[in-house]
């Protein structure tokens, strides 16, 4: 069972404070309101199961009951907005390492937010920020997660069937969502002090899935853009080489890597 309690339980970062709803629209939205109403950082809102789940490009996250964990941090970082999306490949990193160590298994990082295992996507992550555009500080950021511990009762939906995965299929280690959920936390917050660390880069790095690969960069409404993955920056940008020879530097957006 996931719970509250359960998580906290397990946590060893005494900064963090859990609330738990059976069911919520989603995390991201509920804690960017309170955040607006004056909730202090450290404030984790956990769901069993969200009807509105959302990922990025306005895409919904699905989020049933029991096969997952959804859950969202609120940050106040005191950085600029541009620093703040380091916070995404933090999180990232906290998932992948967390989920090695319960499951024994290697994954990998799609650029720029989602962890995969054995090739499909188990996580998704939402970094979502409120800036003051005087100063172009971040007032606060939202780091929304969303794990897929085991495959939902009747299976992932048909769109989504061929590159949407799970940590586990059947066996699963006891209590697996709260102490994979308290880890994730403590492990986030530990990459949050150090934010930009040469350990988190490497980290990110070394699980890149489209590094020195072929790719297409997608954008809404235009046709995908082949090009070659050189690098990844220090501030996570992707330096990729267009097929006219130009190089390019992404700081956001979407790509797919090509396949043969």
């Amino acid at each position: 069972m996931l719970s509250a309690e359960g998580i906290a339980r397990r946590l060893k970062n005494d900064r963090l404070r859990i609330e738990y709803l059976p069911v919520i629209g989603s995390t991201n939205t509920a804690l960017k309101e309170r955040a607006n109403a004056g909730a202090l950082e450290g404030l984790v809102l956990v769901a069993g199961e969200q009807t509105g789940g959302r990922g990025r490009m306005g895409r919904q996250f699905f989020s049933p009951a029991d096969s997952g964990i959804y859950m969202s941090l609120l940050l106040r970082p005191q950085r600029s907005a541009a620093e703040s999306t380091l916070l995404t490949a933090a999180a990232a990193v906290a998932v992948a390492e967390s989920v090695e160590a319960l499951s024994g298994l290697p994954t990998g990082i799609k650029w720029v937010n989602d962890v995969l295992l054995g090739g499909k996507k188990i996580c998704g992550i939402l970094t979502e920020a409120s800036v003051d555009w005087e100063s172009g500080m971040a007032d606060y950021v939202v780091v929304g997660i969303g794990v897929n511990t085991r495959p939902p009762a009747g299976d992932f939906p048909p769109e989504i069937r061929e590159v949407a995965g799970a940590i586990f299929s059947d066996r699963r280690p006891e209590d697996l969502r709260c102490r994979l959920a308290a880890a994730i936390l403590d492990r986030l917050m530990e990459l949050y002090d150090r934010l930009g660390s040469e350990d988190c880069y490497e980290a990110y790095k070394s699980r890149s899935t489209v590094l020195g690969k072929e790719i297409n960069i997608l954008s809404p409404g235009r046709e995908p853009v082949p090009a070659a993955v050189l690098d990844i920056q220090r501030d996570y940008a992707l330096r990729v080489c267009l097929a006219d020879g130009t190089e390019k530097l992404l700081s956001s957006g979407e790509v797919s890597v090509r396949t043969k």
